[in-house]
């Protein structure tokens, strides 16, 4: 079991770092800057599974946990990200409990789910094959998206769903689907994350959240209300905070 999943269940918060640039020495770099868990956006990016492969090398031996933020909730995207050498999917749009229980299902091997077994490359070819996939549907991280108003309106019946670990509300579509796109301290959006945050602890699913901004201590704040599973920042907001930074205190 990935350092990631142990957090969780213990109750700890896990922090992660969000890719969206894409290259394996991204993600080597910000693997080691002690992130729990590598999250690797293959909706919003050109991030194929070619590149997501060499990422996946690239992680080897740091000890942070990869996870795939697939474009959908889509079993055959699914199995090449996890035959690549995944720890875990983040299953986006999940706005209903059927979608939930085909994310569960798509990620573990039968009899519990649907994924198909292969002499992949998370399998190491085949060498340990019988451990891989004994260990794989105990090991396996699965966190759905609640990202939309409709999520909200049935995050009981969507946690309720057995095999989740962490629900991610997507701030940004969230807002979005209220017809308050970026307004993240609106109170409607804040009441909205309150309702999911809820329903997680009474279901015994990890509440997570995605903490954009580099700057300010929102990371904290959103610990203290109980968040686990947290995607700090992005790759490219990292960049520009850093090269701002640095010519602003040139012009000073």
């Amino acid at each position: 079991m990935g350092k990631t999943k142990t957090k969780l269940h213990g109750g700890e918060p896990a922090l992660g770092g969000w890719i969206m640039i894409g290259h394996p020495a991204v993600a080597e770099i910000m693997a080691g800057e002690g992130f729990d868990w590598i999250g690797v956006d293959l909706e919003h990016t050109a991030t194929d599974i070619n590149a997501f492969y060499q990422i996946a090398l690239a992680l080897k031996g740091t000890g942070c946990d990869l996870l795939a933020r697939l474009h959908s909730c889509d079993p055959v995207q699914a199995k090449l990200v996890l035959d690549a050498g995944a720890n875990g999917l983040i299953v986006p749009s999940i706005n209903s409990a059927e979608q939930a229980a085909q994310a569960v299902s798509m990620s573990r091997f039968p009899p519990s789910g649907t994924r198909g077994a292969a002499l992949s490359r998370a399998a190491d070819f085949g060498r340990n094959f019988p451990e891989y996939f004994a260990r794989h549907n105990d090991d396996v991280l699965v966190v759905v998206m609640l990202e939309h108003i409709d999520a909200v309106s049935r995050c009981d019946e969507i946690l309720s769903v057995p095999g989740i670990d962490a629900a991610l509300i997507g701030p940004y579509d969230l807002s979005a689907s209220m017809g308050l796109a970026g307004q993240l301290d609106h109170t409607e959006v804040r009441a909205a994350q309150k309702t999911i945050l809820d329903a997680c602890v009474k279901h015994g699913v990890a509440p997570g959240i995605h903490v954009v901004p580099v700057e300010g201590d929102e990371l904290s704040q959103r610990i203290a209300e109980g968040f686990r599973f947290i995607a700090c920042g992005i790759d490219t907001l990292f960049i520009m905070h850093g090269c701002r930074t640095m010519l602003r205190k040139r012009s000073n």
